[in-house]
């Protein structure tokens, strides 16, 4: 991959850098995101998924900035597990438990083939949005190319959104763990693979945007 296709491909990128556990776009703009922990609704009685559907309806009502949820599906991969289970068939001194071993990854493999098993992950995402940076609507020309860096020096960025984005980050942690839910803030090795992930989807091993999880940590 030419170092043009590279450089080309970072310009259409939002992503400025991932720094200090924080996304920064080239607009000036940040995010905090938070990784939630899932309820099996459908186990629960008919009164508690009333007062979970309430209970969550009261926290969105209560809020007084803005909040994205994204819930991201993808195919779950079960290679490391078919090859701990090809390790314990190796392994394994009994005939028999052997057998039984090999028709269960049989039935794993197969119901992953035919099913297509989703693993779902659930993010909350805190935006730090410009205005909130100081810029307002006649800093910007519609006409313009798009920026490729920020109009003001990134450690005052990362100062000014940390004093937003991090009370908002404590107190929607509080407030899910009302529900029964735990959200974690995602680090920033964490970001730079799930944003890889997210622009290379149909890759496994190799890179096919041009763009690596190294290089989303430099600017611009």
């Amino acid at each position: 991959m030419s170092d043009t296709i590279k450089a080309s491909t970072q310009e259409h990128l939002d992503i400025y850098t991932i720094q200090d556990h924080l996304v920064f776009l080239k607009d000036g703009s940040a995010a905090l995101v938070l990784q939630s922990t899932a309820i099996n609704f459908n186990l629960l009685s008919e009164e508690e998924q009333d007062a979970t559907i309430y209970a969550y309806a009261g926290i969105l009502n209560s809020l007084s900035f803005p909040l994205q949820i994204i819930i991201r599906s993808q195919r779950k991969n079960i290679s490391d597990y078919l090859n701990l289970l090809d390790t314990q068939i190796k392994t394994t001194s009994s005939q028999k438990i052997r057998e039984s071993i090999i028709k269960y990854r049989q039935f794993v493999k197969s119901l992953v083939k035919e099913n297509r098993v989703l693993e779902k992950h659930f993010y909350l995402i805190i935006p730090f949005s410009t205005t909130e940076l100081g810029l307002t609507a006649k800093s910007f020309n519609p006409l313009a190319k798009q920026p490729q860096k920020p109009p003001f020096d990134l450690d005052y960025i990362i100062e000014k959104s940390s004093l937003t984005l991090y009370p908002r980050r404590d107190h929607l942690i509080r407030l899910f763990s009302r529900l029964g839910l735990k959200l974690k803030q995602l680090t920033t090795p964490e970001l730079i693979d799930l944003f890889h992930l997210i622009y290379n989807q149909d890759i496994t091993s190799h890179y096919v945007a041009g763009i690596t999880p190294q290089q989303l940590k430099q600017n611009g």
